[in-house]
C-alpha cells in the first residue's frame, strides 16, 4: 500500500503522527510538577495564560522557567534546555547580561519612573547614534508602539493616508501592518480579534521583491510611508533580491513617500543592524526587543531632514494630544539598561562570535538536511538561522506562507524541546547569542539529525 506524504514536506503521514503522538507523551510525562502546579494556578488567567500566544508552543502546556542564565533555560521540572528562542529576540544578546543586570540594581535603587530625562538618556541617546546611524532619536516601549508612532510622523509631513507593506509582513501589532494580498487585493487578515474597519482603507499589500508592483502603489499619490523590515522574518526568512533595497529608496524619494526600516528582528545582520551593515539611508529607523537587554524598550529615529520637516508640521498643528508616547516610555530603568546594552554588550566582539556560531549552526543544518534528501532549505541572517520545510530561496509572502507545514514544524519543535533545545515558536526561527556555546549548538544539530533521520529514513 502506498503511503500518503505530506506534499509541502515530504514526509509520510504514518510517520510524522506516530512523531508527533510520542513527544507528546514523552514531554506529558517529563513534567508532572509544571502539570501539577498550572493546574493550581492558571485558572485565573484568560485562556490560562498570562499572554495568549503562550498557548502557541507546540507541547501540550507551557513550560514553567524557574530561571534562566545566559543561553539556558532551566524549569521547575529541573530540565536545563539550551535557548535558541532567546525570547523572540528580546534576549537575543543572552539572558540578563551582567552589565545590564548590574545597571538595573543600581537604577532600581534611585527610582523606576518619573518622566524626565537622566544623565544615561543623553548617553543613550550619543550611543544609538553611534550605533545605528545620524537620527533624532525617541524612545517607546515597544516595536509597535514605536512603528505607530512612526506612520503618524509620516502622515503628518506628507499630508497622506496610507502605508504600503510587504504581504507577510512582521510590524508587531500595528493595525495598518494586519493586512494580506489576497487576489490582488488588500484585506484584514483571518483571524484578528475586533476588527471592523476596513483596513484597505489605510494600508496597501505588495510583495516583497515586486520593484514593479511598488512603483505602481506610489503613484496613485496616496502612500505616505514605505514600511518593512530589511529582510521578511516572520512568516519565514525572504532575502531581498539585489537592487530591491536601491529600488525601494529611489522609488519613495521620487513619488515623495518616506522609507521607514523596521530593524526589530534584523538587528541580528550585524552591528549597527542590517541598515547599517549593507549601507541602507532610511527616512525613519526602528528597533525593538533587545535593544535594552530584554527590559522593554524601543527606539524610533528620523533623519535630521526630516525632524526638520516634521518641526515645522508640530509648529503649526493644533494644541492638544499629538496621539504618539506612553506615560512608562522612556523611563529611567530603560535608559539605564538601554546604555549598558549599547556600550558594553551590543559590540562589535559580540556580534562576531555570533555570526560563527549562526554560521556553524547553518552549515549543521544544512548537511543533515542534504544528507537526508530532504525537500528543504536553510537560510541565515547574521545571527539569526531558520530551517524552512520546503524548497527554497523563498521570494515573497506568499511563497513563505505556502512553505509552511504547521504539523510538521509543531513536531519537529516539540522533539527538539524534548532533546533540551527551545527554538522559536511562532516558526522555525534560531537565535545565537553571544552567550551561546559551541556545544549547545552541536546537540542542536545532533537532535535536528535524529529527528531527521527518524521523519525520512
Amino acid at each position: 500500500m502506498i503511503q500518503p506524504i505530506d506534499h509541502t514536506a515530504g514526509i509520510l503521514r504514518d510517520r510524522l503522527d506516530a512523531l508527533i503522538a510520542r513527544e507528546t507523551r514523552r514531554f506529558a510525562q517529563s513534567r508532572p510538577k509544571t502539570k501539577a502546579a498550572l493546574a493550581e494556578g492558571s485558572a485565573y488567567f484568560l485562556g490560562g495564560v498570562p499572554m495568549h500566544w503562550m498557548k502557541d508552543w507546540p507541547q501540550p502546556f507551557p513550560l514553567l522557567v524557574a530561571k534562566a542564565e545566559g543561553a539556558r533555560l532551566t524549569d521547575v521540572d529541573g530540565y536545563g534546555v539550551d535557548d535558541f528562542c532567546l525570547g523572540d529576540t528580546g534576549s537575543m544578546f543572552g539572558h540578563s547580561p551582567a552589565p545590564v543586570a548590574k545597571a538595573i540594581r543600581h537604577q532600581a535603587r534611585r527610582g523606576l519612573t518619573y518622566m524626565l530625562p537622566t544623565e544615561d538618556a543623553l548617553e543613550a541617546g550619543r550611543l544609538l547614534t553611534e550605533r545605528f546611524g545620524v537620527f533624532r532619536w525617541q524612545i517607546a516601549t515597544t516595536a509597535t508602539d514605536a512603528n505607530r508612532f512612526a506612520l503618524r510622523v509620516a502622515r503628518a509631513v506628507t499630508g497622506r493616508p496610507k502605508v504600503l507593506v510587504f504581504n507577510g509582513c512582521y510590524h508587531g501589532t500595528v493595525d495598518e501592518t494586519m493586512v494580506e494580498l489576497l487576489h490582488g487585493t488588500t484585506v484584514a487578515r483571518p483571524g484578528l480579534v475586533g476588527q471592523v474597519a476596513d483596513l484597505g482603507l489605510t494600508a496597501v499589500a505588495v510583495e516583497f521583491n515586486d520593484t514593479a508592483a511598488v512603483e505602481a502603489a506610489l503613484a496613485t499619490g496616496e502612500i505616505a510611508a514605505i514600511l518593512t523590515e530589511p529582510v521578511m522574518t516572520n512568516c519565514a526568512m525572504v532575502l531581498p533580491e539585489a537592487g530591491f533595497h536601491d529600488a525601494l529608496r529611489t522609488l519613495s524619494r521620487r513619488h515623495g513617500a518616506l522609507l521607514i526600516l523596521d530593524e526589530t528582528h534584523t538587528i541580528s545582520s550585524g552591528l549597527g543592524g542590517y541598515t547599517k551593515v549593507h549601507s541602507l539611508s532610511p527616512d525613519i529607523f526602528v528597533a525593538g526587543k533587545c535593544v535594552a537587554g530584554g527590559m522593554p524598550t524601543a527606539v524610533w529615529g528620523l533623519t535630521p531632514a526630516l525632524a526638520d520637516r516634521f518641526a515645522a508640521y508640530d509648529e503649526t498643528r493644533p494644541a492638544g494630544h499629538s496621539g504618539m508616547g506612553t506615560t512608562l516610555s522612556a523611563n529611567p530603568m530603560q535608559f539605564a539598561c538601554l546604555r549598558a546594552t549599547l556600550a558594553e554588550v551590543m559590540t562589535a566582539e559580540a556580534y562576531a562570535h555570533m555570526e560563527e556560531g549562526a554560521a556553524r549552526l547553518a552549515h549543521g543544518l544544512t548537511a543533515v538536511i542534504d544528507r537526508v534528501e530532504a525537500p528543504w532549505h536553510v537560510v541565515r541572517v547574521g545571527a539569526r538561522v531558520e530551517f524552512v520545510c520546503a524548497p527554497g530561496p523563498l521570494k515573497n509572502g506568499a511563497e513563505a506562507m505556502a512553505a509552511h507545514h504547521p504539523d510538521v514544524e509543531r513536531a519537529l519543535h516539540l522533539a527538539l524541546l524534548n532533546r533540551g533545545c527551545l527554538i522559536a515558536p511562532f516558526h522555525n526561527m534560531m537565535l545565537v547569542s553571544p552567550a551561546t556555546r559551541k556545544r549547545q549548538i552541536d546537540r542542536l544539530i545532533g537532535a535536528f539529525d535524529e529527528i531527521l533521520s527518524d521523519l525520512f529514513a
